[in-house]
């Protein structure tokens, strides 16, 4: 095992750096209008008249602020202040503060809407783009964002956060992420990437608020979005009612990390405990239901009509790996491991493009012949792979395997 895990870290070292990375500074600058393209198809084809969204370029600025964190590169140092440059100057709402959802190719505002998502993927990446900039105003920027999240979106009567604004932060009847998903006030999804950003915040600002939000957070993932069979509920209304039936199980393995990172970061001994419990029944969980008969990651299940989507996204494998090396290094159950190469084995196989760079969005099957969706779009980002990539590396160093340390 040892050999494997040695053999895999240099995989994940040469992925990280010659498919994904380097694709990125190779295909996704804008020479004619500035940022960064906002769509390029599988074919590597760019639309340069595509229409930018806030998601795609907070990751972008998020991702090679982290990739020059570790590999001190240039060309990813070049990149990230990009990005920032580029946030700071177009998405960014100089009079009703926050972050627009989406301009179009010139750089201009079509979408006005402060979707709390957003503006907590910002905090992200201007709080790792500090890290390797020291740049004051960018970690400013990152404060501003978490106190404005606070004041207008944290519901001070039943806690959480609600869902997204109109451009003056009044209310919004439709509140969605995009047309999938359910149109309620308080989401799994926008809350997992809260604390994620509020993680990433914390670890250069310390502060007590932030803290006890934070603590907030992770209690009510505990006790609100994680059911009683260790999946997440994913849709509620302002009163914690649950309005959905779907299991996503790459959600799932992605707030089993994730959780125990935020409770890690705060040093919170009884929260460390509950999270690395629950992380763990999750994995298992996963593992039991969520791995296809290819080896591939179910996409996602309905528990009222038993209908699976059985599609094999590329980002659910990235988080799946991350995932999984958590839940074994927490309970050293040497059953996870298996599961770990085999999922990396089907990302070789199915996801990534060893002819073209990046991974494709979505596994080949026998009902897909090409892959027709984007490599770079308003959601097709570098995020969850780099970041797994980078995330595996670190956790296979941690084990001290002998031949590891140069």
């Amino acid at each position: 095992m040892k050999d494997q895990f040695s053999m895999l870290k240099d995989e994940l070292d040469y992925t990280v750096q010659q498919n994904i990375l380097e694709y990125w500074v190779n295909n996704s600058i804008d020479v004619e209008h500035g940022g960064f393209v906002g769509q390029v198809d599988y074919r590597n084809i760019k639309n340069m008249r595509s229409n930018k969204g806030i998601v795609l370029n907070s990751r972008i600025l998020w991702t090679f602020s982290l990739a020059y964190k570790k590999l001190k590169k240039e060309d990813f140092r070049v990149l990230a202040d990009r990005a920032y440059d580029y946030v700071n100057e177009n998405f960014i709402d100089k009079n009703e503060g926050g972050v627009y959802w989406e301009l179009n190719y010139l750089g201009k505002p079509i979408n006005k809407k402060k979707q709390i998502y957003a503006q907590a993927f910002t905090i992200y990446a201007f709080t790792e783009y500090y890290k390797i900039s020291k740049n004051k105003h960018a970690l400013q920027r990152a404060m501003e964002l978490f106190h404005l999240i606070e004041d207008k979106s944290f519901d001070k009567v039943n806690k959480g956060y609600i869902e997204a604004f109109s451009e003056d932060w009044s209310t919004l009847k439709d509140m969605r992420l995009s047309t999938k998903d359910a149109n309620q006030e308080k989401t799994m999804n926008t809350h997992l990437h809260i604390l994620e950003a509020y993680t990433n915040l914390y670890s250069v600002w310390p502060d007590d608020f932030l803290r006890e939000q934070q603590v907030n957070l992770i209690k009510l993932f505990l006790d609100k979005f994680i059911n009683a069979e260790d999946h997440l509920n994913l849709f509620f209304t302002n009163t914690w009612e649950n309005q959905s039936s779907i299991i996503s199980y790459g959600h799932d393995i992605e707030c089993a990390w994730l959780l125990t990172e935020a409770a890690e970061m705060i040093e919170h001994p009884e929260l460390i405990k509950k999270t690395h419990e629950v992380s763990v029944r999750i994995a298992q969980k996963f593992i039991a239901e969520a791995i296809d008969k290819d080896g591939g990651i179910i996409n996602e299940r309905d528990t009222e009509n038993g209908h699976v989507d059985n599609e094999k996204h590329w980002w659910q494998h990235a988080e799946a790996l991350v995932g999984l090396m958590n839940a074994h290094t927490i309970s050293q159950d040497e059953n996870f491991v298996p599961h770990i190469f085999s999922i990396w084995e089907f990302i070789k196989k199915n996801l990534i493009d060893h002819q073209n760079g990046e991974w494709f969005w979505m596994a080949k099957t026998e009902n897909i012949s090409e892959n027709p969706q984007e490599k770079i779009g308003f959601w097709k980002c570098p995020y969850h792979n780099s970041r797994a990539c980078f995330e595996m590396m670190d956790r296979i160093e941690a084990l001290n395997i002998p031949q590891l340390k140069k």
